[in-house]
């Protein structure tokens, strides 16, 4: 597993992790519809995305004609 993956699967956990105790702690209520459940679907799709190599931005931006090249962790 590369670093670029495990910061994607770090990064993603500790956004789940900041909800969860928030929402636990009272001080987020996700029982509602809120901008909170962005934040949550961004955390998913980097802990996933870690996993499996499958973001969906990165298909929108080659469609864009955007270059493939590098990591974040150089």
């Amino acid at each position: 597993m590369s670093i670029e993956r495990i910061v994607r699967i770090v990064a993603g956990f500790f956004i789940l992790l900041s909800l969860t105790l928030a929402h636990i702690g009272g001080q987020a209520d996700l029982s509602h519809m809120s901008w909170l459940w962005f934040t949550a679907f961004v955390g998913l799709n980097l802990f996933q995305s870690g996993f499996t190599n499958l973001c969906p931005l990165v298909g929108i931006l080659k469609k864009l004609g955007f270059k493939e090249g590098g990591t974040c962790c150089n």
